[in-house]
Parts: structure tokens; C-alpha cells; sequence
């Protein structure tokens, strides 16, 4: 395995993402008192701004919504070029993931993303640390409808 920058996954604020990635699950923070997505995660619901809230999966494909290519290398571990991906999740209203694909990939708003999981193996507490990683599609994955 290559040298990864590997995420801190126990972080309160983020850990039930990554703990739903070791299941080889996409997580979004969701309010369970309205069934809002809270996506950038936050301590309180964007629609009713209750408290109780928790992880849970959502599709793990997605079309581009915007992308660009890096030429300028700002990381050792991140060697140029590669393009960065903005991806509307399926089904979801306002959850949008980042991608990040080695090299100059080409990629429209019509490019269609599968998510896979990458394990990076444990922290130094044994805690998993599995990453999504979010591929192109080999075949349409969603309906012919914008998101």
C-alpha cells in the first residue's frame, strides 16, 4: 500500500461516517425528528433545528456537479495532476461529496460515480479507517433526471 494521508476517524463530530464506511456504507448526518439531511454536519438540524440526530447510509452513486483539474502540487502525497470532483449524491437534496481522481480524468455533468471503500487498516486504538473513493461508473447508474 502507497503512503495515504489517513483521516482521524475518531472524532466525535465525524465518526459515525467513518464507522459506516467500515461497513462499506455512505453516511450522511440525519435528523431524526424531520428527516433532514444535515450535510456539512452540524450540531443541530438545518430544517427544524432539533438536536437529535445520527448517521445513516445513503446511495453511493452520484452524477458530477462540477470538477477541475490540479496542476499545482500543495501535498507530497497528492502528486499532480489530478482532478477534483464536486458529485451530487442520488436521491439526496443538497449532498454533495468530493471526489478526488488520479490524473487528468475526463469528466462531464453527465459522468456518472460509484462509490467504493478504501481500507487504510487500523489507527493506533485498532479503530478502522476505511475512506470512500469515489469511481466513474462503468455503467448509468441513476435515471436520465438532473439532480
Amino acid at each position: 500500500m502507497s503512503a495515504r494521508l489517513a483521516p482521524r476517524v475518531d472524532d466525535p463530530a465525524s465518526r459515525g461516517f467513518f464507522e459506516l464506511a467500515a461497513e462499506g456504507k455512505l453516511g450522511v448526518l440525519t435528523c431524526t425528528d424531520c428527516g433532514a439531511r444535515v450535510h456539512l454536519p452540524r450540531p443541530r438540524c438545518v430544517g427544524c433545528g432539533g438536536n437529535n440526530l445520527e448517521w445513516s447510509a445513503v446511495a453511493g452513486r452520484g452524477r458530477a456537479k462540477s470538477w477541475t483539474i490540479v496542476e499545482h502540487q500543495v501535498h507530497p502525497l497528492f502528486p499532480v495532476p489530478y482532478t477534483v470532483v464536486l458529485i451530487d449524491v442520488h436521491g439526496e437534496q443538497n449532498v454533495r461529496m468530493i471526489g478526488h481522481l488520479p490524473g487528468r480524468v475526463d469528466v462531464d455533468e453527465t459522468t456518472e460515480f460509484v462509490v467504493e471503500f478504501e481500507d487504510l487498516g487500523p489507527d493506533r486504538e485498532g479503530n478502522a479507517r476505511v475512506l470512500p473513493k469515489w469511481t466513474i461508473a462503468k455503467e448509468r447508474v441513476g435515471d436520465d433526471r438532473r439532480i
